[in-house]
């Protein structure tokens, strides 16, 4: 963790840790944390507003409506044709297309996101809900396997035909849909990749390394996460000027890697000098 944290960013971080260490992480409140983090407007009067707002949507649903398709119906005609809840290509260009209070407030937001008030909407409505990493594109899974039903919160919460999934992978992948990438995904995997898209959309902006680095430091609180994280974590420390940190971090790095590729350590421990070299 960084050491010139304020008092509130060590908090919501410590907070983030503990409940995604939970037994059963809660989903909505890692994506609020995550967007305190974002956004220093967001205190807890405005995280509470949006799990209210949450529990008032899933209020209106019809009780029980059916079966899986029944409840993919409803998500659909609530949030996506009466609210007004979709996205657009333009939404990839924007951050708060990734914070959970943003998305509630402007109705717009990138796939992962948009799923996740339908997931959070639907669960609190005791639908059987999930949501489904489909490569390139996140979409949401309701009722068992073999009856599951997809539905698109991008698009308005289109239900999905085999046809139309089928298409979905192949656009973004080229190959063809397999059944392992219909499985429900877990909670902390949608906190990672949501996050991997805010740190996708940081890359593209050097004069935004501050968002590269909180996103890579919630990512690494994470229990299970890629350990070219901490290399990742390191460069930024020494491209925003904390050399010595990030030396630190890159000696590091390059003490986990010596035992696969040596090589490659090497040229870690190379980087580590050239940051300590730039103090003098």
């Amino acid at each position: 963790m960084s050491p010139h944290l304020s008092p509130r960013s060590a908090e919501l971080r410590r907070r983030f840790a503990e409940l995604a260490r939970a037994e059963r992480p809660d989903l909505a409140q890692l994506c609020l944390l995550l967007a305190a983090q974002a956004d220093g407007a967001l205190d807890e009067a405005g995280m509470d507003a949006v799990e209210i707002e949450l529990d008032e949507l899933a209020g209106r649903l019809p009780f029980r409506p059916g079966g899986p398709r029944s409840w993919a119906t409803a998500l659909s005609e609530l949030l996506g044709a009466r609210l007004g809840f979709h996205g657009t290509p333009g939404d990839y260009q924007r951050l708060e297309s990734s914070l959970l209070h943003e998305v509630v407030r402007r109705r717009r937001g990138l796939p992962i996101l948009l799923s996740v008030v339908w997931m959070e909407v639907a669960r609190r409505a005791g639908a059987p809900v999930y949501g489904v990493a489909l490569p390139g594109h996140f979409v949401v899974g309701f009722g068992p396997p073999e009856e599951q039903v997809l539905a698109d919160p991008f698009a308005g919460g289109r239900v999905l035909s085999g046809p139309d999934t089928e298409l979905l992978v192949a656009g973004a992948t080229g190959a063809p849909l397999d059944p392992s990438m219909l499985t429900p995904a877990d909670p902390l995997e949608v906190v990672l990749r949501i996050l991997n898209n805010v740190r996708a959309w940081a890359a593209t902006r050097p004069e935004r390394s501050d968002v590269s680095l909180w996103a890579v430091e919630l990512s690494l609180l994470l229990p299970s996460h890629p350990a070219r994280l901490r290399y990742e974590r390191a460069q930024l420390l020494v491209q925003r000027g904390d050399f010595v940190t990030g030396a630190v971090e890159l000696e590091a790095y390059a003490e986990v890697v010596e035992a696969v590729d040596a090589a490659a350590a090497e040229q870690v421990r190379g980087q580590a000098v050239a940051a300590r070299a730039r103090l003098n």
